[in-house]
């Protein structure tokens, strides 16, 4: 079954990372665009790792993860090369709402982390559901290289004017061709395609 696409407000909630190798580094930049509230738990960690984590003021625990620890967090992301460790922590979870993620591993996962680009307000994410990150990762570079410098600047605009114009029907008109012309200008191809297809 394919993974349900959602984005989720990470403030307020707890994360543990759970790793402190190149793996557990590439999680926690990617958790770092989001969320601050991070805990790091490691036997052993990356200079790089304790870098970021020294600079974000983030809790780095040099030590052995302790049975149940996951109850404390909201989110848990294993990133340890211990398939045995994976298990335990997803089994000790299954009664309770915290969310996990065991990097490489889908049968212990609640949730995957996509490939994604991130320009400000805008974030794209892109997923084949596990079946071949390698995909994701090829298709995002593509998307980052078609992807206009300004979008985020249009984006603040947008976001700005949604707070001077009062809501109704002319408001949505006005940001949806705000929105066509934008796509329009920056877009090219794709505005072709849409008239071949018109």
């Amino acid at each position: 079954m394919s993974y349900f696409p959602a984005f989720f407000r990470l403030e307020g909630k707890r994360i543990l990372l759970v790793g402190g190798g190149a793996i557990a580094l590439e999680k926690l930049e990617k958790l770092l665009d989001f969320s601050k509230e991070i805990s790091i738990v490691a036997r052993e960690a990356s200079p790089e790792l304790e870098r970021l984590a020294r600079d974000h003021c983030l809790r780095l625990m040099l030590r052995p993860y302790r049975s149940e620890e996951a109850l404390d967090y909201d989110l848990v992301v294993v990133a340890t090369d211990t398939v045995d460790l994976h298990r335990q922590i997803f089994e000790e979870t299954r009664k309770s709402r915290v969310l996990v993620n065991s990097v490489d591993d889908t049968r212990y996962c609640d949730f995957i982390f996509p490939s994604y680009v991130k320009r400000g307000e805008l974030t794209v994410a892109f997923s084949t559901s596990g079946a071949s990150p390698a995909f994701a990762k090829h298709i995002r570079r593509w998307f980052e290289g078609v992807l206009p410098e300004g979008v985020d600047a249009f984006l603040q605009k947008m976001k700005a004017l949604r707070s001077e114009w009062p809501k109704g029907k002319e408001r949505m008109r006005r940001f949806d061709r705000m929105a066509g012309e934008y796509i329009d200008k920056e877009f090219p191809s794709f505005s072709d395609r849409k008239d071949a297809e018109g």
